[in-house]
């Protein structure tokens, strides 16, 4: 069992509120962690065809079987069931009654929106973080984090990970993606994962993949939702106000894991990495994503930006905490060059007081201050967005 950092959160919402919602990708964690943390509680798995059929004909006394609550697991395979959970939880005033998990944000947050509106919170389940992984002993370099990933199972069954993902992949196209969306192609669909990938970090271009895989972009714009949606990959947004300059107003892609990105480019092993002209790309995404984790693991939203102009002056991430802006500065490099520190200054200049403090991560050792620029270990990335500034 891996200590997910997220527990503490968890069990806190859970004396709050009569109901609390994990959500996040398949196979990230989320049954292990809320069966550990409620052992009390009977399981229900509503991807039993079973289960799910008795669940959805019967409602009433489905629930009539779980009077001091239970976990349901995948809830929006029988979002029908979450109006009889209101009714429920109304009635008994009992906190932490029932635990939901689920792996669509987007059916499972509109049937929250209708039905548990004020009764549930929501937390978000990425796989696990560089920290999570060191405290289960395993000390990954940095190019194994990027073959890796995140999911607990390669670790848990020392899975080889190219296997793994192409196992993952295949699941998530066979049995999600064939309930959200009619496709006529799945290989289609696929190249078009795989094209995302290959622009990792980069500002969305729907019109240059269209091209490519000769389908419209109106298409391509739903499959991009779907992934979203199903937590394959993210969309980093700009951050823009009226600063005199034009900025750009495209999001940037992301994905959630950045082990299936890798394997999605064809990577397989470590020396093939090491030369691979994303291999920046990828790092820049795996230090999103413990910056995501870190305040996801704490009930909190990201608050994660970019900037960028039409001038190609960019700062990789923008922390937005309350009215100061953070900037942040990614480099694989693992030796320090003072030219990394010319984006903090043209940032500086840019926002004026609400920019006191700044970030470079990078993949060297070393750890200082260098005037009002904290200069971090990747490793680290989780300790950057706390509560209290650094």
């Amino acid at each position: 069992m891996f200590q997910r950092k997220i527990k503490d959160e968890l069990r806190n919402l859970a004396k709050q509120y009569p109901v609390v919602t994990v959500i996040g990708p398949r196979q990230s964690g989320k049954t292990t962690l809320v069966r550990h943390e409620f052992p009390e509680k009977p399981y229900v798995n509503l991807e039993s065809p079973d289960t799910r059929e008795l669940a959805l004909t019967d409602p009433r006394g489905f629930l009539e079987k779980f009077p001091h609550g239970a976990i349901l697991d995948e809830i929006q395979r029988a979002p029908l069931l979450l109006s009889y959970i209101q009714t429920l939880v109304d009635t008994s005033q009992e906190k932490g009654l029932f635990i939901l998990t689920g792996s669509h944000q987007l059916e499972l947050h509109q049937a929250i929106t209708q039905s548990l509106a004020g009764r549930t919170a929501l937390l978000r389940l990425l796989p696990m973080s560089l920290e999570e992984l060191h405290q289960a002993g395993f000390s990954l370099t940095l190019d194994e984090a990027l073959l890796m990933g995140g999911f607990p199972r390669i670790f848990q069954d020392k899975l080889e990970p190219t296997k793994a993902y192409r196992n993952y992949l295949e699941t998530y196209l066979e049995r999600d993606l064939r309930q959200l969306i009619h496709v006529k192609d799945l290989m289609q669909f696929q190249r078009f994962i795989t094209l995302c990938a290959g622009r990792i970090g980069q500002l969305i271009n729907l019109e240059s993949i269209a091209n490519d895989i000769g389908v419209s972009s109106p298409t391509l714009k739903q499959w991009l939702s779907i992934l979203e949606a199903s937590f394959i990959v993210i969309r980093l947004q700009p951050y823009f106000e009226n600063f005199g300059k034009r900025v750009t107003k495209t999001p940037k892609l992301f994905f959630t894991d950045v082990g299936l990105a890798t394997y999605l480019l064809g990577i397989e092993k470590l020396s093939q990495l090491e030369r691979d002209p994303l291999r920046g790309n990828l790092f820049e995404n795996l230090v999103l994503l413990e910056l995501i984790k870190s305040r996801y693991n704490s009930g909190l939203d990201p608050h994660l930006y970019f900037y960028r102009d039409v001038n190609g002056k960019e700062i990789d991430f923008i922390f937005q905490r309350g009215h100061n802006l953070v900037p942040i500065e990614v480099k694989s490099s693992k030796t320090f060059n003072k030219d990394f520190l010319k984006n903090f200054k043209f940032f500086q200049e840019l926002v004026g007081k609400r920019c006191d403090q700044g970030f470079l991560i990078y993949g060297g050792d070393q750890e200082q201050k260098i005037g009002e620029v904290t200069l971090l270990n990747y490793n680290h990335s989780n300790l950057l967005l706390a509560n209290d500034p650094i």
